[in-house]
């Protein structure tokens, strides 16, 4: 409880951080929101800036981030200039869509990466070494932008098994999560590959081996265990990392979900929307984080017993 305590404090200033970040980005993107509104309504200038006025816009930028602060603090993360909803109800509708991508795509990336990993470690240079080191290769060098639409090209235009745009369906959610997924898979089976590799050459695993332990009890009971600090680590950040990657792969595959439309935020300028998803994301960022590092301390007790000291 201690552990999780001080971490929560020490998470108050990058939430802060994160809130200033998220102010200044958007505020140095180019264009004017009431312009934008406006568009093509022929609307004077006087017009404009009545609705900046109205918005809030003319206000200095230091009085406009103490209310962004303020509504922060009590929970709000302000109206969308656009629908004039809430942001919160309009990020929240959009949020379980994107988790479902995101899990997808994690699950992909583990349940592909961490046995090629085991493969290529256990047996290295054999010939499923060389099937793990090829995939690898492959998930890093190919942009998962191109793969999306890659996968839309064979898969739904030229055997139609799956649609090419979202229809809610799960066969829909498939392209787009191996499209997301796939590179971080390579990334974890360099990972876990190298780990492993390193762990049979370590002192422990030649002294188990000399009492007679069997390679599986070996492997379980001792490389996989060390092996997997790391890979849970990396798990954790590949997660965010794939959160805040979920924009370009539904754009691509028409997913409503909360990167795209951060995405088209941005380029309406919808300030309060691109705020509220900064800061939504950057908090589960740390979340993440923290499971993170108590998963690591459950596996590994030393850690945890380093952080407290």
């Amino acid at each position: 409880m201690g552990f999780v305590l001080r971490r929560l404090a020490a998470s108050i200033p990058v939430v802060f951080g994160i809130t200033v970040v998220a102010f200044l980005l958007i505020h140095l993107v180019p264009g004017d929101p009431a312009q934008a509104i406006l568009f093509g309504s022929n609307a004077t200038p006087e017009q404009i800036d009545a609705l900046r006025d109205q918005l809030g816009l003319n206000a200095p930028l230091w009085q406009q981030y103490l209310t962004f602060l303020n509504q922060l603090l009590h929970g709000d993360l302000g109206t969308s200039f656009v629908t004039h909803n809430s942001v919160a109800h309009e990020l929240l509708s959009r949020t379980p869509s994107t988790l479902q991508l995101t899990a997808l795509a994690m699950l992909i990336a583990i349940v592909t990466g961490v046995p090629l990993g085991l493969i290529g470690g256990i047996r290295p240079g054999s010939f499923l070494d060389l099937v793990a080191r090829t995939v690898s290769f492959i998930g890093v060098a190919v942009p998962y932008f191109f793969l999306a639409l890659l996968l839309v090209l064979v898969f739904s235009l030229n055997l139609g098994w799956t649609p090419a745009i979202d229809d809610g369906s799960f066969s829909a959610l498939l392209l787009p999560a191996v499209s997301l997924g796939w590179g971080y898979a390579a990334i974890l089976t360099r990972l876990v590959r190298g780990r492993v590799i390193e762990e049979y050459r370590s002192d422990y695993v030649k002294s188990a081996n000399a009492r007679g332990c069997s390679e599986r009890r070996v492997l379980l009971g001792h490389v996989f265990r060390n092996s997997s600090i790391p890979a849970v680590t990396m798990i954790g950040l590949q997660f965010g990392n794939i959160l805040t990657g979920a924009a370009v792969t539904e754009v691509i595959f028409g997913r409503a979900g909360l990167g795209s439309f951060l995405a088209t935020s941005i380029t309406t300028k919808n300030i309060p929307v691109v705020q509220g998803a900064i800061v939504l994301i950057g908090v589960a960022y740390i979340v993440i984080n923290l499971f993170v590092d108590l998963s690591v301390g459950a596996i590994y007790p030393r850690t945890r017993l380093a952080t407290a000291a």
